[in-house]
Order: C-alpha cells, then sequence, then structure tokens
C-alpha cells in the first residue's frame, strides 16, 4: 500500500496558521502595527477601508528592510528576532515567531514597499495566495508601507463569518488603542474611508491616556511608580471616582506588551477596598517591565495571555505599588504621627537608641528585606495563607436556571433548580393579589403582599428589570418606544473607541426611545429620550449603557439588540434601597404578573418567592 502522510503545501500551511494569527482584520492591525513599532518608527499610520476588510495599510517611518529581507518576511518562522534558542527567553519585542506575514500573505493581496536610509531606491514586491506576484526596485520613502486587500478572499467561508463594518471597527479601535497606549513616544493616526478616527501626537504616558480615554481623565489620575531590583512598575490609576459599575478602562503592559490577567486585576482591585463599591470596578493603566526570562510570552497565540515565573512576587508588588499611590495622594487613609502629641510620650520614643539595639534592628530579617540588593522578593513571615485563596475568585460558578450573566460578570448560585421555577412558571396564572391589601416595603428592597394561599416576597429592583426587558423587548422588536423631546438638546463627547460603539448602536437605540444624532468628530446631540428616563439624566444613562454594553457578561450569543435591551432593563429599574409609597409598589407588583414570565430576571434571577399558608403553619407546629 502506498504511504500516506505527506508534508502539507506551504500555501495550505499558511492558511492554517493564519487560522491562529489572523481571524480578523483587527488581528493584521495589531500584528502591522507591532512590526512598525518594532521597527524603531516613531510616527505610524493606519489606513483602513471598510473596517479593514477592503483595505488594511499601515506607513510608517521606520529602518525599512534590503530587498532580502523584504522577500524572505513573507516566509513561514522567519523572523530577524530569534537566532538561537537562548533569544527566545530574552523577547523584548513585540514579533518574534515569523508567522504573522506569511499568515497575511495567505489570506489576503498583499504589497509592500520598503526602503532603508542608506539605499537609493527602495523594493516593491506583490504577493498573492503565498506566491510572489511581482518583485521590482522602486522609489518610496524611508521606511515601510504595507497594505493588504481583500481579507479572506481566498478563504469565502472565513469571510462569511466576519461580522458588520461597525463591528468589526470596535475591535480594531481596540487593538489599535492598545498598541498606541504601549508606545506613547510614537506618533499614531488612525483613518477610515478617508475619515481620520484617531490622530495621536507623540507625548508623556499621561497625555496619551488622556488623549484616548477624555479630557476627563486628566485630573482624575494617581501615578504610580516603584522601581525594585527585580521589577518596575509604573502608570497610573484613576481615582476612586472614576469607577465604574463595569470592567471599564483597565489597561496591563508587561514589556510594553498588552496582557489580559484576571489574577493581576484581582491585586488592583484588593488595593481599591473599602474606597469604592464591592460591585464597582477601578481605572488603570499600568506597565510592569521585568526580565524577560521571568515572563513566558509563548502560551497563546494572540501574546496576550502570558506566564510568569513568580506570579505571587508580581501580584505583591502591583498591590502594594498602588496601595503605596493611593496613600500618597492621600485617597487612602494613612497615618500621621505628627498630629497626635501622646506619640511623642510613648515609652518607644522616648528611650535611647542603643548601639546593641540597632545591632539586633540591623541584623533583622525584615530590616535586610528592604536595605538589600535583590532582597525585596525574599520577604519572610510566619502567615503566608494572605493569597492562597486567589483562585477562589476565579472558579466559575454553574449557570443560572432561564439565563446566563450578571451584572459585573459574577454568575450568582441558583436559589432554585430549573424543575422547581418550570413548576413555578405553571402556577403564575392562579398567583393573585389579595385586592385592598396594605403593601409593606422591607429594608427599602422587598415588597411583601398577601395573596390567597399566604404572601409573596418580591425583589423590587429584579422585579422592575423583569417588567423593562419585555417593555424595551417589544418596542426593540417592533412597536417602537415614544421619544420625550429635549427642550434643550445635550451634546455628548466620547473617547474614539465609544464613538465607534456608539455610532453602531444609534438604530437600536432609536428603536427603545433614545434620539441621538451625530455632530462631527466623536461627538453627538441627545436630541430626545424615553418617556421613563429622568430628563437631565440622558447624558449619564447613555455613557453608561455603553459601558455595560461593552462589557456585557454572558456565556450564549445575544444579538446586539438584545444585549442592549438587557443592558437598558438593568440599567433603569428601580435600585435597592429606595423607598416606594403604596401606589408605587402596586403598579410595580401587578405590572410584574402581566408580563410573560414574572418568576425570572432576564438573566435567571427569581424576582419573588411564594409563602404558603400550609407551609407557614407547618413552620408553626400548627
Amino acid at each position: 500500500m502506498a504511504d500516506i502522510i505527506h508534508l502539507l503545501p506551504d500555501n495550505i500551511a499558511n492558511q492554517i496558521a493564519a487560522g491562529e494569527v489572523i481571524q480578523r482584520p483587527a488581528s493584521a492591525v495589531k500584528e502591522l502595527l507591532e512590526n512598525s513599532a518594532d521597527a524603531g518608527a516613531t510616527q505610524i499610520r493606519l489606513f483602513l477601508t471598510d473596517a479593514g476588510k477592503a483595505l488594511i495599510q499601515v506607513i510608517d517611518n521606520g529602518k525599512g528592510m534590503s530587498e532580502t529581507d523584504a522577500r524572505m518576511a513573507f516566509e513561514r518562522h522567519a523572523t530577524s528576532k530569534i537566532k538561537s534558542i537562548d533569544d527566545l527567553f530574552r523577547i523584548k519585542t513585540m514579533g518574534f515567531r515569523g508567522e504573522a506575514l506569511a499568515s497575511i500573505a495567505a489570506v489576503a493581496q498583499v504589497e509592500i514597499k520598503t526602503r532603508r536610509a542608506d539605499d537609493e531606491l527602495g523594493t516593491y514586491i506583490e504577493i498573492e495566495n503565498s506566491q510572489v506576484i511581482k518583485q521590482e526596485l522602486c522609489a518610496c520613502n524611508e521606511g515601510t508601507s504595507i497594505s493588504m486587500k481583500n481579507l479572506f478572499f481566498n478563504v469565502p467561508a472565513r469571510r462569511n463569518f466576519l461580522k458588520s463594518n461597525a463591528a468589526e471597527m470596535r475591535h480594531i479601535v481596540e487593538e489599535f488603542i492598545r498598541v498606541a497606549m504601549a508606545f506613547p513616544g510614537i506618533f499614531f493616526s488612525m483613518t477610515n474611508n478617508g475619515q481620520e478616527v484617531f490622530h495621536l501626537e507623540a507625548g508623556s504616558l499621561k497625555q496619551r491616556i488622556v488623549q484616548i480615554l477624555g479630557t476627563p481623565y486628566n485630573a482624575r489620575l494617581v501615578s504610580v511608580n516603584e522601581e525594585t531590583d527585580y521589577m518596575n512598575i509604573y502608570g497610573f490609576v484613576g481615582k476612586p471616582e472614576t469607577a465604574r459599575k463595569t470592567r471599564g478602562d483597565q489597561y496591563f503592559f508587561v514589556n510594553s506588551r498588552f496582557i489580559k490577567s484576571a489574577y493581576l486585576n484581582h491585586a488592583v482591585n484588593s488595593a481599591f477596598d473599602e474606597m469604592i463599591a464591592k460591585d464597582s470596578f477601578p481605572s488603570y493603566v499600568l506597565y510592569i517591565d521585568l526580565d524577560p526570562s521571568q515572563v513566558d510570552i509563548n502560551v497563546h497565540p494572540t501574546k496576550q495571555e502570558i506566564k510568569f515565573e513568580d506570579e505571587k512576587i508580581i501580584y505583591a508588588f502591583v498591590q502594594a505599588a498602588v496601595k503605596h499611590a493611593l496613600a500618597q495622594f492621600s485617597i487612602a487613609p494613612s497615618l500621621d504621627f505628627t498630629l497626635n502629641a501622646e506619640i511623642q510620650g510613648l515609652d518607644a520614643v522616648s528611650k535611647p537608641f542603643t548601639t546593641d539595639k540597632k545591632d539586633a534592628a540591623t541584623s533583622s530579617n525584615l530590616f535586610k528585606t528592604f536595605t538589600q540588593k535583590n532582597q525585596a522578593h525574599f520577604i519572610e513571615g510566619d502567615d503566608k495563607n494572605e493569597l492562597k485563596h486567589w483562585k477562589d475568585f476565579f472558579i466559575p460558578q454553574p449557570p443560572r436556571p432561564g439565563g446566563t450573566g450578571s451584572e459585573g460578570g459574577v454568575e450568582m448560585q441558583p436559589t432554585r433548580n430549573a424543575e422547581q421555577l418550570q413548576t413555578t412558571n405553571y402556577k403564575l396564572q392562579t398567583l393573585h393579589v389579595l385586592p385592598d391589601t396594605t403593601l409593606l416595603q422591607l429594608h427599602n428592597t422587598y415588597i411583601i403582599a398577601s395573596t390567597s394561599s399566604g404572601f409573596i416576597l418580591v425583589h423590587q429592583q429584579l422585579a422592575h428589570e423583569r417588567i423593562l426587558y419585555e417593555r424595551y423587548g417589544i418596542a426593540a422588536h417592533g412597536q417602537q418606544m415614544p421619544t420625550q423631546r429635549s427642550l434643550f438638546p445635550v451634546t455628548l463627547e466620547l473617547a474614539g473607541a465609544d464613538a465607534v460603539l456608539l455610532t453602531d448602536l444609534l438604530p437600536d437605540l432609536l428603536s427603545i426611545g433614545y434620539h441621538v444624532e451625530p455632530f462631527g468628530s466623536n461627538s453627538f446631540v441627545i436630541q430626545g429620550i424615553p418617556a421613563d428616563v429622568q430628563p437631565g439624566n440622558e447624558k449619564n444613562s447613555i455613557e453608561l449603557l455603553i459601558e455595560q454594553f461593552k462589557h456585557f457578561s454572558s456565556d450564549i450569543k445575544f444579538s446586539k439588540r438584545e444585549k442592549l435591551v438587557r443592558c437598558m432593563a438593568r440599567q433603569q429599574a428601580i435600585k435597592a434601597g429606595q423607598s416606594l409609597t403604596q401606589k408605587e409598589m402596586l403598579v410595580l407588583v401587578e405590572e410584574l404578573f402581566t408580563c410573560g414570565s414574572p418568576n425570572v430576571t432576564p438573566t435567571g434571577s427569581p424576582t419573588y418567592l411564594e409563602f404558603k399558608e400550609d407551609y407557614l403553619d407547618r413552620m408553626f407546629g400548627r
């Protein structure tokens, strides 16, 4: 029999690699921008057509390539960064695998023009389906211009999986911001369909953060800067008032590479303990520099997930640095001994510091830890249990009946199983609150109402969320909600990424009562709001809606409109702790039981519990 195992042709191998490296236009944008940064560019310009589907072009003024290097760059595993196995553990650059350009050339039509400073002429290469179509000398500027056209032109199935232009644009903006944040000393611009979306002048780190996240952050940032022999950490954290109900602007960079780390995120959150609400998330842009040999960045195709040699050290340093920064700027509570005269009279202060005591102090492990080099990570102590439960924060809980996801992305344990909920749902039609009954509000959160067979305990916020979800759902899928026109329209200024998102959501917002119109670059005018939104709160309402939409948490893939409806219901529901009148409570309970599924919220939490008379009797032994 003939042998059946054979090597894949290069063009097929490249397409398989592209499946990991180039998943959408944003993936190609990330790779090309990072290559330009590695080339020592001081100016990087990104041009897009149709959100990168038709064209992605990156022009830089970096060092350029020779004719041979330009040709070799598109070969698989061709790289200038790795020459020996030891180099793999000392990586300080962005691109090093040698897969990106080969993968791009396998799924797009690529043109490159590049010239080094010492060369009189540059090189022009045209590649399609991994094959070089043309190569010749050309006149061009110093640096590199690379264009990729018609992404996935030869893989129609992959192209069909791309989202709308607005959705793909959001992903591109996300990747663009991450690279621009990592290199504040480089000028970046981004233009889509001839309209400039970003124009970021080179400057300080704080200037870059304000350019991207918005002017309000200028006075709301606290500097973090700690240097040790093991690692350096610097950047900014937002003051407590910048905390949001969703995971807002949170960026971690290790050796200038953007990473995602729930572990380090928890370290920052813990530093904000008791300064922000439990269900809020702080804003931060933090950079960690450490020896590349202490980090493994080769654990994920996108290189966004990395592995530290000693995670506990990093956790402790991040937490301590943020705490120190907050205390230094008088945000966190700190002790001031000069305020209390009694301190001066303490025995320990009044006694002389003898030579014996000095020798004892300097020989202690604690003194050595803070004075000797390379000792910062050898902190000793009897209680080493401080971090042992950190994994508990990331153990996924089982999904709730009737839906998934909840505010802040934390799944709550279900109180009843699916079978019980179905039984409850079956009995809902016969459940009626007694007429002329007086309702009781408990802790400004729960409503107690008598029924013919006992009483029910209604959670006012969850009940109202169910009511609004069904109301907005009807509007979003047919009968548009009425809009109350603003007497004085409000202007809304957004960061670039949020402006792209809001533009995409405008038609869906109109269906639920928001009339918002574009007003120049990254600006919008709110002409009208839903009838049940408090006038004067329209700006905050839309900003919160954008935040919730960006960080919508669910294991189920929902449509854009469904996400919007769920976010809107959650945002506008009356909150726990709000006092209600008899009439308000009665309307709430009556509207709840006119809903199609009154027993649960859209995410599966129960809206009320029923206590039957026979159950109450048994509790008292009757």
